[in-house]
């Protein structure tokens, strides 16, 4: 790319599967900001994570090295994150939370709104109760920005899953730039 003239504006670690499960992504974000600041020095480094290993001290520690912590909060309720995202292990919402939180703003917080079925069961993260709580969460993380999306793909089989409307999304996204957070809607 530098022989090119080709200059990337964010390196992004995401795809199938969750970055941070790497056993070297300490020292994968390590080189990446090397490498970066050598070749690059303009472009940044992000990281799109489910948020389940911010619990250990060296990713965190790695999440902190990087310019854009993307991590994912889509509801303040274990059974609705249980549902939602389907997670390999037991995710306590009130520890990821307060996780999160221990990120001091150092962080942006990506939350996918939908509705509908999923195996029978019933999922709607937009009714009053769960914005109520998906907020307070919100107001006590104090993430730098709030990324609000829904889904624009088929769905896993076993559900019948929703978009969200757009101007349900501006709705949410205006609840929380009342919190005095920036909000970016994808709809």
């Amino acid at each position: 790319m530098k022989e090119t003239s080709q200059k990337p504006d964010v390196i992004t670690y995401a795809g199938n599967g969750e970055p941070t499960l790497h056993p070297e992504f300490p020292g994968i974000i390590d080189d990446s900001i090397i490498i970066r600041d050598r070749y690059f020095p303009h472009a940044r480094i992000a990281v799109l994570s489910n948020s389940t290993s911010i619990t250990k001290p060296e990713i965190r520690n790695a999440l902190l090295k990087v310019d854009s912590n993307i991590l994912k909060l889509d509801s303040a309720f274990d059974l609705t994150v249980k549902i939602h995202n389907q997670p390999r292990v037991n995710v306590n919402i009130d520890e990821l939370i307060n996780n999160l939180e221990g990120l001091k703003g150092e962080l942006i917080i990506q939350t996918l709104f939908l509705r509908g079925t999923y195996n029978g069961r019933v999922i709607d993260n937009t009714t009053p109760e769960e914005l109520y709580a998906w907020l307070k969460a919100i107001e006590k993380i104090k993430p730098s920005e709030v990324m609000i999306y829904t889904i624009s793909r088929d769905t896993p089989e076993g559900g019948d899953l929703h978009k969200v409307p757009y101007e349900d999304l501006k709705r949410i996204a205006s609840m929380v730039n009342d919190l005095g957070i920036k909000t970016q809607v994808s709809g």
